[in-house]
């Protein structure tokens, strides 16, 4: 266990799935005991550039969340809330002002007490500033009006500037989603792949809220309790100094208490997040695959599996809370001790004239706001390392590169401009978690207009070829050209403006079947809808729908049948009237009666475009302007239908594998005809 990193608990916990959570939690433990163990060595410095640091690769993605202080979190915090710095601003404001006024009352304590009950004249300097205060009832009259009004003052200010700052959180957590989603949805898919679906969701929900909750843990909360504290702190220097001694007395042990605990507590609040973040993402895709998880009776394995996780966050969690109840003992016994001690010296003070009893009294009003702010920041810091831990989250998905990011130089393309002349040359790829070549040595010009069919086995590099057309991805040597323009000079976004793609696994919304096909281009006409879906054949099966095209389909389109899927998908396609087209397997879900219709929809499509089509049934590509045979990530065969016919290679040997004995007798006469 001496290798691993206190990072290391998070990762044993996710790839031990056969396990019961106790043995689970166990590991867990002594995962974080052999992080302590660690040399100072091992212990990354602060002064150094994050981007210097090595970390393991498995633990890439997390490492930045080591890397930041206390402060580096406080600096990004406070970059984050950008235009909601003036209402928070004015909030704190109106806080201090509110909470000064909040320690003027308890002085008043001194007065009744020794001037009202007692036998203390009435301090010449209320006479005259005050001449109606004549005697202990007139000047009881003015110290209890005087408290209502700094109340009622007290109340007003603190309600107006509390709205200010709930305002502000609800405003900075709607923010911080839109950037945390803005920024996710441009990641590279590599990465949005490792982070899952419902790890995204509870990203957003959950970290994304919490940082606005900062506002008020980190920022709103303590600024009450530091005035408060400094307010009590000169007061009661004013009435005896020693006394301000004894309490500050109780000062190093926060200071002790804070850097004993604190630290332990937000690495472990960071692991239970992630914790929840898995078992999102495991309940999302048990309920995506439902018809799997059903189809082989797994509802009870998936039960267990979910709720091991449950049970290893519960367990997780009561950690925490162990951390947390120590450091709320620790201020239930010092204060309570810190208290009588000061009482039994003030006590010691008044028997023997130094003090009046008033004296002792408002000293104890303030000695108990001066130890309440105490108390409450010891308290509310384990919520903060919470808040604190999902603000470190969140920087570190912020702090991700986007998908090809663009410059002021890159080229934002427009339709009207673009030809759809495709070139790769000496393209090669291979995916960052492999080391085999997915491609190798491709080179291929493809004319505007023209389509390209890909052929060949699974896993022969067609599917990536088209990632890499459609910059999913970049090569890894080589370039590809659009027009004569590499393409890692345009503009990605405007890039995909122009493409169009169908693919083999059709996705489909949540929605009516118009937003579905409608989603390929904003503010669609009905006609435009009507027309696509006449040209993918779809309008039919539309409407016979009680509802037509404001049909609800379901998520991912359960409601429909495959097919029915994939002509809404072409009707997409269509709609979007793309310059470069990628088909992978359009009509792999069709039956053979709607193969054929929209055979001839495709055709219309195609014309005038550059189009990428993938097909593993080859009647389906015979009319395609070349064919490119690949094997092994290279292009093995190349030329049109006939062409490879006559050759006789491996595409004649799949041609003939699909065709009927009757049939190829037939297709003999032909190629030597």
């Amino acid at each position: 266990m001496d290798d691993r990193t206190e990072s290391d608990a998070y990762h044993f916990l996710m790839n031990s799935h056969q396990k019961s959570s106790r043995q689970r939690f166990h590991e867990y433990r002594q995962s974080i005991a052999g992080a302590k163990s660690q040399t100072n060595d091992d212990t990354p410095d602060p002064s150094k550039d994050p981007a210097e640091i090595v970390v393991p690769k498995h633990r890439q993605k997390e490492s930045k969340q080591r890397l930041r202080s206390f402060r580096q979190l406080i600096a990004s915090f406070w970059k984050l809330l950008g235009p909601h710095k003036k209402p928070v601003i004015f909030s704190l404001a109106t806080l201090t002002v509110s909470t000064a006024l909040g320690l003027v009352p308890p002085a008043a304590t001194k007065f009744i007490v020794d001037s009202v009950l007692g036998d203390t004249p009435i301090p010449p300097v209320v006479v005259e500033t005050f001449p109606f205060v004549q005697n202990r009832w007139t000047f009881l009259i003015a110290i209890t009006g005087g408290i209502v009004c700094i109340s009622l003052l007290k109340v007003l200010l603190h309600i107006w500037g509390r709205w200010q700052a709930t305002r502000a959180t609800k405003r900075l957590q709607m923010s911080i989603r839109k950037q945390l989603f803005e920024h996710t949805i441009r990641l590279p898919l590599n990465t949005v792949h490792t982070m899952k679906s419902g790890g995204v969701a509870s990203l957003l929900r959950q970290d994304a809220g919490s940082i606005g909750d900062l506002i008020f843990g980190l920022l709103y909360n303590p600024w009450r309790a530091i005035v408060q504290l400094i307010g009590s702190l000169i007061i009661l220097l004013v009435v005896d100094w020693r006394l301000l001694l004894g309490a500050l007395a109780v000062l190093p042990a926060v200071y002790l208490s804070h850097r004993t605990w604190i630290t332990e507590i937000r690495p472990r609040f960071r692991d239970v997040r992630e914790r929840r973040q898995g078992i999102d993402s495991k309940t999302t895709e048990t309920f995506a695959g439902i018809r799997i998880v059903r189809g082989f009776s797994r509802q009870r394995t998936e039960t267990v599996r979910i709720m091991t996780d449950h049970h290893l966050m519960g367990r997780q969690e009561l950690y925490v809370w162990w951390w947390m109840r120590t450091i709320e003992v620790i201020w239930a016994i010092l204060i309570p001790l810190a208290s009588s001690a000061l009482i039994l010296y003030g006590g010691w003070q008044v028997i023997h004239g130094t003090l009046t009893i008033g004296d002792l009294m408002m000293f104890m009003v303030y000695l108990l706001m001066l130890l309440e702010p105490l108390a409450i920041l010891a308290e509310s810091a384990a919520s903060l390392q919470d808040n604190l831990s999902a603000l470190d989250r969140v920087l570190d998905v912020l702090a991700t590169d986007k998908e090809m990011p663009s410059d002021e130089q890159s080229t934002v393309l427009t339709d009207s401009e673009v030809r759809g002349e495709v070139t790769l040359e000496n393209v090669a790829f291979r995916y960052q978690s492999d080391t085999a070549w997915a491609l190798q040595d491709i080179n291929l010009t493809v004319q505007p207009g023209e389509v390209i069919a890909l052929v060949g086995p699974s896993g022969a590099g067609k599917t990536t070829l088209c990632n890499l057309v459609a910059r999913f991805y970049d090569p890894t040597s080589g370039r590809i050209l659009l027009d004569g323009q590499d393409l890692r000079s345009i503009d990605v976004e405007s890039y995909r403006g122009i493409l169009g793609i169908v693919e083999q696994d059709v996705f489909l919304f949540d929605g009516t079947v118009a937003e579905n096909i409608a989603y390929a281009k904003q503010n669609a006409s009905d006609d435009e809808i009507s027309a696509a879906a006449r040209a993918a054949n779809a309008e039919e099966f539309i409407t016979s729908f009680p509802y037509g095209y404001e049909t609800i389909i379901g998520e991912r389109g359960v409601k429909l049948s495959g097919g029915q899927r994939q002509r809404l998908a072409i009707a997409r396609a269509i709609l979007a009237d793309p310059k470069i087209l990628i088909l992978d397997e359009a009509t792999s879900n069709l039956d053979t009666e709607s193969e054929r219709l929209i055979q001839n929809s495709l055709h219309e499509l195609l014309e005038h475009r550059t189009a990428f089509v993938i097909a593993h049934r080859l009647s389906t590509i015979q009319n395609a302007d070349k064919i490119l045979v690949l094997d092994h990530g290279r292009i093995i065969e190349s030329g049109t239908h006939l062409e490879l016919m006559r050759q006789q290679g491996r595409y004649h040997d799949m041609v003939q594998m699909q065709l009927s004995p009757e049939e190829r007798p037939r297709l003999k006469e032909l190629l030597n005809g």
